[in-house]
């Protein structure tokens, strides 16, 4: 005896759902961006990228050759975030500043030693490359802590300045180690996962109009609801796969810690998938090519998600013009959300107000979408 059948409604959706979903498995570039791409640009911007300066090259021009000098250069040499090259004449040093070579230039004076133990102020010079002002703003900080700390393990506190009444203890939470990848790969996967939901999506519809199938569907009895739930499923499992992908090797390969739910991560992320996959069908339901649709998605989705989430760059330091674009850009709230999942946990706090701004923002284009679909043929 059949079972009860299923509402036509459903069943056409369903049946156009299979239909989408076999054609991904037969277009190898369906695959390749959904599954072979993701891999490649999550170990570009977890290997390729990092704010942590570590082994920054820098010269030391040591014109005092007695022992406190000498001692000063092995301190620097010992710091993990210098790597020292040593002249006596800063003639010889400067040729590497100037090409890039060196990031900076530490110089001990001749009369160093003499005014350390006089008790007059013994200053050094740090010159360093203007052009590259976090990496000189980091030498110039730096060279003057080793130097502090070197100074007081030389000639101990009282030497030279009294204790201080308050000892601050700074603590980093969620990111002690200040791991700049910790960051980086959480936001990595919104990119990856904005690639996937505008990019392919954004070829699908316009897919149909240039190989002549949209006629065809617009000739059954289908609606434009089922038509586009039809093309939003299939991608949004695709979406959902690639986001296992990404989490595996954010764990595995990169070591990032992962202090939330499961849970957390699946509704978060499919919050984020509602507003990709609905800018995605609306760029391919109004350009109907798939060249012009690729390109609007690369320029709306891609770079928006790269350079205005926080991803890279701080949004508290964009101009107030920029940081109110942000606010419609659903990456925003995605990279926040993941970098709050794997750093701190399930903050349902920070949660729940970006997943709704993302759905807000994915029934926004989604009822374009609808509008812009035709409901028959012109």
């Amino acid at each position: 005896m059949n079972g009860p059948r299923l509402p036509a409604p459903l069943r056409r959706t369903l049946s156009l759902a299979r239909k989408e979903t076999f054609q991904i498995i037969r277009d190898p570039s369906s695959i390749l961006i959904a599954f072979i791409l993701p891999l490649i640009l999550l170990l570009l911007f977890g290997f390729g990228i990092s704010l942590d300066a570590n082994s920054i090259r820098i010269g030391m021009v040591v014109q005092d050759a007695r022992a406190d000098a000498r001692s000063l250069v092995q301190a620097f040499e010992a710091s993990e975030y210098f790597e020292i090259v040593t002249a006596f004449d800063q003639s010889a040093l400067e040729p590497g500043l100037v090409s890039g070579q060196l990031r900076g230039l530490v110089v001990i004076p001749p009369d160093f030693t003499e005014r350390l133990h006089r008790r007059d102020p013994a200053s050094i010079e740090v010159l360093t490359d203007g052009s590259q002002p976090n990496t000189a703003q980091f030498v110039a900080n730096y060279a003057q802590g080793v130097y502090a700390v070197w100074q007081t393990r030389q000639f101990g506190d009282a030497a030279f300045t009294p204790p201080p009444a308050i000892t601050p203890q700074p603590r980093f939470w969620f990111n002690a180690e200040l791991t700049s990848r910790y960051n980086l790969v959480p936001g990595s996967t919104a990119v990856v996962m904005t690639i996937i939901g505008t990019l392919l999506t954004a070829l699908v519809i316009a897919r149909e109009w240039e190989r002549g199938t949209m006629e065809a569907v617009l000739a059954t009895p289908v609606s434009r609801v089922e038509l586009l739930l039809s093309k939003i499923v299939p991608y949004f499992i695709l979406g959902m796969s690639s986001l296992v992908l990404c989490t595996l090797a954010a764990v595995f390969v990169f070591d990032v810690p992962f202090r939330g739910s499961v849970l957390a991560l699946a509704a978060v992320a499919a919050a984020f998938l509602v507003p990709a996959l609905g800018q995605g069908l609306l760029i391919s339901a109004a350009t109907k090519n798939q060249f012009v649709a690729a390109q609007l998605a690369l320029f709306t989705g891609f770079l928006p998600a790269t350079l205005l989430s926080g991803f890279i760059f701080e949004i508290s330091a964009m101009p107030l013009p920029i940081r109110t674009v942000t606010t419609v850009i659903p990456a925003r709230y995605f990279v926040t959300s993941l970098q709050t999942l794997f750093l701190a946990g399930d903050v349902w706090s920070v949660l729940l107000p970006a997943i709704a701004k993302m759905l807000a923002v994915g029934a926004f284009f989604l009822a374009l979408t609808w509008l812009a679909t035709p409901k028959r043929i012109a």
